[in-house]
């Protein structure tokens, strides 16, 4: 029996034991109308902070944080009515969305034991006819929180299997730990955690679980002279959501195939734009240069950030790493999941104000273009005065090793499907044409590099993320005849047989100048072979992991997008010695 039928059939399965019943709140399902809230009339939020180490004598050591995921009510617009979310923090009165801002030293372990004190039950609806963590007991939300960007033991990456529910009363097959251990011994740069659940990631995170996390390397970072302290050093998390008349979080109960998933749907997309908790807030800035690290945490949402003024952004890092050099750039494409670390500098602005744009279609890239609302991020309100400025951009930043082609230690193909109904609507997406509990396929060795070749046969843009490892992009090369070599892929699922060669040798895109250096997440277009040169080593030295890298229960590969990734774009990635 082929893999797709095999799916359907486990899915008509599903339905008959389950129905097509999903966990849902029963309120008022009328939409607000977007048009009923008023942009930029709310402060701009600056999420609390805590420190992932301890100073004692003046010298820092290692600390332990318990932090909770608790259900409360949150206030994301002046004219909502608070909203039930699921949120980080260390008490129920102090848990924000998104989280606090965890802030690490390098060379200096944070340990966390995340708690859950979640209900019985979701408060979104949810489908089990996709990969899903199930309670024996049906009880209890399961959460398991994965640090996105770190490089740290398997035990402690958020394995999606590895959930637990309240009071780690119910495990999953994969659980190993209350307490994770973040060594903070990579490259200083910005990461994020967030809720890594089989198949319930895009409602988890929808519902508040993401939160920021930074390495700072005092002894590289200091000389650079870039804006620092916490008025001008500030994460900016953003995502979309849709809200009921209510202030509850929308999300469809019903499938684009009903028949096959009674929920899932392929992406989600909302209305109003939130950044740190606020529907388009506003900040009041001084003319100078402020940092902002910017994290993209919606599901599906990619976003094109520009100013309507006309000022413009310095690059200075990618996800989790800085650039070998600052970038002036007017428009910076964010895929979710995507992190970009950007000087804005406020003197330069002719006018009082300045309005953070997004000119993204969605679906990304052949969607629906933006309308006032979801075009809109945020205002910044910039005072008149002008005033001293000590902070700096250099002209040079942080330099890590090149990337070594030559020991390269093996080649891969990774191929990327979308599977659809009869009505030509998806029901469920792979990477290599395998669902996620196939044995690995992917078996690299600690301490070496390898190219992937990642071949995007949709017609979405896939945000490839790769646990543990960092890549750089080699080149983005157009598949001629691609319906041709797609026919041939979905036969036989082999690239080489396939003969790949022969179709990748379209025209070459190039990889814009501040997307050049070490990243952990890339976009990969549709009809496009990229070619990826993965580091499964510190990408700033030559040190071995301080841990077992091919310890269970391994590691995984996905695309970022939610949605996709829990219906089943998902991979394991286990480490031999």
């Amino acid at each position: 029996m082929m893999v797709m039928e095999k799916i359907l059939l486990f899915h008509l399965l599903s339905l008959a034991l389950l129905g097509a019943v999903v966990e849902a709140t029963r309120s008022d399902d009328r939409l607000i109308k977007i048009s009923q809230l008023k942009m930029f009339v709310d402060e701009l939020p600056d999420m609390p902070k805590i420190l992932g180490f301890d100073v004692v004598n003046g010298v820092p050591v290692s600390k332990s944080l318990q932090i909770g995921m608790f259900s409360k009510k949150w206030k994301f617009h002046r004219d909502l009515p608070p909203t039930r979310v699921f949120a980080y923090g260390t008490s129920n009165n102090t848990a924000t969305v998104p989280g606090p801002t965890i802030e690490a030293l390098y060379g200096v372990d944070t340990y966390v034991t995340w708690r859950n004190y979640l209900p019985s039950k979701h408060i979104l609806p949810w489908d089990p006819t996709i990969p899903t963590a199930i309670p024996a007991t049906k009880k209890g939300v399961p959460t398991v929180v994965h640090l996105h960007g770190g490089i740290d033991e398997p035990q402690s990456d958020g394995n999606a299997n590895s959930w637990f529910t309240r009071g780690f009363r119910e495990r999953g097959p994969t659980w190993t730990q209350k307490k994770y251990h973040y060594y903070n011994i990579q490259q200083p740069g910005n990461m994020w955690y967030h809720d890594h659940a089989m198949g319930l990631t895009r409602v988890n995170l929808l519902v508040g679980l993401i939160g920021a996390y930074i390495i700072r390397h005092p002894d590289i970072e200091s000389p650079l002279g870039l804006p620092h302290g916490k008025e001008f050093d500030r994460p900016l998390v953003v995502f979309d959501r849709s809200f009921r008349t209510d202030g509850s979080i929308y999300m469809n109960r019903t499938g684009n195939n009903p028949s096959i998933h009674p929920q899932w749907q392929p992406e989600y997309f909302g209305d109003a734009i939130i950044v740190n908790g606020k529907a388009w807030p506003r900040l009041t800035v001084r003319r100078r240069k402020y940092r902002f690290r910017i994290i993209n945490a919606s599901n599906a949402r990619f976003f094109e950030f520009f100013f309507t003024n006309g000022l413009r952004f310095i690059h200075v890092g990618s996800d989790s790493s800085y650039n070998k050099r600052p970038v002036m750039i007017k428009k910076i494409l964010l895929a979710p999941s995507e992190i970009v670390d950007v000087i804005v500098d406020f003197s330069e602005s002719k006018s009082d104000s300045a309005i953070l744009a997004n000119g993204a279609a969605y679906p990304y890239p052949s969607g629906d273009p933006v309308n006032k609302f979801n075009g809109n991020v945020m205002k910044f309100i910039i005072k008149r005065q002008r005033e001293v400025d000590t902070s700096r951009v250099p002209k040079r930043l942080i330099k890590y090793p090149s990337p070594d082609l030559s020991n390269a230690a093996a080649t891969r193909y990774i191929a990327m499907y979308e599977y659809t109904s009869p009505t030509d609507e998806p029901t469920h997406l792979f990477l290599n044409g395998k669902p996620y509990e196939a044995p690995a396929t992917e078996t690299p060795k600690e301490g070496t590099s390898e190219i992937w070749n990642v071949i995007n046969l949709t017609a979405d843009n896939h945000p490839l993320h790769i646990h543990l490892g960092l890549f750089v992009v080699l080149e983005q090369r157009k598949l001629v005849d691609v319906e041709k070599f797609k026919e041939c892929m979905l036969k036989i699922n082999n690239a080489v047989k396939c003969q790949i060669s022969k179709y990748a040798r379209g025209n070459i895109t190039a990889v814009p100048a501040h997307e050049q250096g070490w990243k952990n997440v890339f976009k990969m277009t549709p009809g496009y072979v990229t070619k990826i040169l993965v580091r499964f080593a510190y990408i700033h030295s030559n040190a071995s992991y301080p841990f077992d890298a091919s310890a269970e229960p391994g590691y995984v590969y996905h695309c970022h997008i939610l949605d996709h990734e829990d219906n089943a774009m998902m991979r394991p990635l286990k480490f031999i010695k």
